[in-house]
């Protein structure tokens, strides 16, 4: 019987490992390891979800995010609010800033200075009325969402490092739960207190754990708070404040009698802690994000783990070992040493995973950026941001549908151009939107279905800076500006060059070519290799292109940008022998060169004299791609 029953008790691991096995992609990154052999019988068929383009339709599907706005410190948190379709974002310095979904994109509402310090938690209510908040300072802060007001605040004795409200949509009365730092117990607190009562007195207090809770999640479907503690521990309670126990678990709430008889103890088992727990809409499943990078994901009722994913770095390190990540490898260094970092860091949340509106879906932030899987099919869907690579993205919400917007504050944005309430409505589609922050940035980042605009199109760009600058920053960039200066006019022997030159993205590289040209460095340089369809390449005083050094002697590593890269024509770039030996040489792209991006570091684009650019590139060359006859620059001019 005991061995019946612990492999009853494994079999859902078991089935879980087999399952996820099947996701492994070249594409898409590591999956756990390979299935065992299949037994008799033959293999089994590949699993198929009913409809599943359409649900695809309605998720965010672009590689690279639309937009980024900024706070005044690092972004640590991000919550969309049900039903009423509100962003809200906060950073590590105690500022919460509300942001309205708008037909397309996001639009600033609001802005607080709520807490004294770190914010240790950010969540809304499952009506999207409230926001509730809690910091290091010991305060919990109440914010009604129509209004923008914060309506109420706690003076707590204990920091609340988890907040979870915990009342249905419609209860008279909100009701939140809140973890107490270092102590296994669990208060319940009204904003709405009664008439003498003292808010901040709990309402209730819950004592299941035995030891510090970490994360609380509500099931609205059922009813049901799941809160995990730092022993890996699961447990279900009950948040039905009409019933006579109100703690105790609703009636059919769960399928089983004993907890031995579920997999709620899979994280204690692994030695580890959740970081994060989401339900999908119909409160049949939940998904857990724990510190060992792996995520579970567990049928509620049963209490049974039908689903685990690896996600940690040694994982990553084998796959692209075995080249199925088909990243550059100084790419996966640096997204490797960040993760590293991210992992010794105990300050921010690790990230989160969340379900799509279907239930059929979870979305994460991992190594290689935004993963969609299907976890019916058990198949990676979709990865967003894999080509961001100077961004570890982390906490993320998702807004699906068609936002609920006023139709004057869309009429204002529509510059002149004014339509009816029905013509819009008419007009209205859904706009699927992931908000998520990324590590140590002072900016939270918008995946929507629409790649980002081109610059010509988007003079403001990609990266909104809706945060003025401090004095200390706009000295700072008034020196940068003037040392390095912002533009360049590369005087050749065949009409002028003018560049546009990225100081702010590769600092080090700008500077190596601002100072080259004010000491003369490239005057009587030739262009010594000129290819049709390709490029052309100068800045060694050899000639031959053997030669040329930096400004510091030698060479400089690679300045790599994720908004900087070779996908257009008349783009300015370092010439290398192989990774970190920049030295003088430079080239201008005549075509779009993608298989440049991440090896050669992008410091320039052409502005104006792209005609000259063009007659160079068709002068007649030999058999090394020299031009027969000397084509010089003469000097080279800084713009600041």
């Amino acid at each position: 019987e005991a061995t019946r029953g612990s492999m009853s008790a494994g079999g859902g691991k078991r089935e879980a490992d087999r399952d996820v096995a099947e996701s492994d992609s070249e594409d898409d990154g590591p999956m756990p390891a390979a299935a065992p052999v299949p037994e008799a019988g033959g293999r089994r068929k590949k699993r198929k979800l009913a409809h599943e383009q359409a649900f695809l339709e309605k998720l965010p599907r672009a590689e690279m995010y639309e937009k980024s706005y900024m706070h005044r410190d690092t972004v640590s948190h991000v919550c969309i609010t049900p039903l009423t379709d509100f962003v809200v974002t906060a950073s590590v310095d105690g500022h919460i800033k509300f942001w309205k979904k708008m037909m397309e994109g996001i639009e600033f509402v609001k802005h607080y200075h709520a807490h004294l310090g770190p914010i240790k938690a950010l969540v809304a209510s499952v009506d999207g009325l409230r926001v509730c908040s809690t910091g290091v300072d010991k305060a919990v802060k109440f914010f009604e969402v129509l209004s923008f007001d914060m309506s109420n605040m706690l003076r707590l004795s204990f920091v609340a490092p988890a907040a979870c409200w915990i009342h249905s949509k419609g209860a008279p009365v909100g009701r939140v739960a809140l973890a107490v730092q270092d102590e296994p117990v669990v208060h319940i607190f009204s904003p709405d207190s009664a008439p003498g009562a003292s808010p901040n007195e709990p309402l209730a207090t819950v004592t299941l754990h035995s030891a510090p809770v970490t994360v609380l999640a509500f099931n609205p479907a059922k009813k049901v708070v799941v809160s995990a503690d730092t022993k890996g521990m699961l447990e279900y309670w009950g948040a039905d404040s009409s019933a006579k126990d109100p703690h105790a678990l609703p009636t059919g709430a769960v399928r089983f009698r004993f907890k031995m008889d579920t997999d709620l103890f899979e994280l204690a088992k692994s030695r580890t802690q959740a970081s994060s727990i989401a339900f999908s809409s119909d409160g049949q499943r939940f998904a857990v994000m724990a510190t060992d990078k792996h995520v579970r994901v567990f049928d509620f009722s049963k209490g049974k783990m039908i689903r685990k994913y690896d996600e940690s770095l040694p994982v990553f390190e084998d796959a692209n070992a075995r080249g199925t990540l088909r990243i550059d490898t100084i790419d996966f260094g640096q997204r490797g040493a960040r993760e590293r970092e991210l992992e010794a860091s105990e300050e921010l949340p690790h990230g989160n995973v969340v379900f799509d509106e279907s239930g059929h879906f979870i979305a994460y932030s991992t190594l290689i950026g935004i993963k969609l899987l299907n976890i019916d099919t058990n198949r990676v869907v979709r990865v967003l941001g894999r080509v961001e690579n100077q961004e570890r993205f982390l906490s993320l919400s998702l807004f699906q549908g068609i936002p609920k917007v006023d139709s004057q504050i869309q009429q204002s944005r529509m510059a002149g151009n004014p339509k009816s309430r029905e013509e819009m409505n008419k007009e209205a589609e859904p706009d699927p939107l992931f908000v998520c922050t990324a590590f140590k940035k002072h900016r939270f980042y918008l995946f929507s279905s629409r790649e980002p605009k081109d610059d010509s199109l988007d003079p403001e760009g990609r990266d909104v800076f809706n945060e003025k600058p401090t004095a200390a920053e706009m000295v700072m960039e008034t020196e940068q500006s003037t040392v390095l200066g912002k533009e360049a006019v590369i005087r050749t022997s065949l009409g002028d060059i003018h560049i546009k030159l990225f100081g702010t993205e590769c600092p080090k590289t700008v500077e190596n070519f601002t100072v080259h040209s004010r000491n003369g460095y490239y005057d009587g340089v030739v262009f010594h290799r000129v290819i049709p369809g390709f490029m052309l390449q100068t800045g060694d005083p050899l000639g031959d292109g053997t030669g040329g050094e930096s400004i510091w002697g030698g060479e400089f590593e690679d300045e790599f940008h994720r908004s900087l890269r070779h996908d257009r024509p008349f783009t300015v770039s370092m010439a290398n022998a192989g990774p970190g030996t920049n030295g003088s040489q430079f080239f201008i792209t005549t075509v779009p060169c993608p298989w440049l991006d991440n090896k050669h570091t992008v410091f320039g684009r052409v502005v104006k004299g792209m005609d000259v650019v063009q007659t160079i590139e068709q002068v007649k060359t030999n058999k090394l791609d020299k031009p027969f006859d000397d084509i010089s620059i003469l000097n080279v001019d800084i713009v600041t």
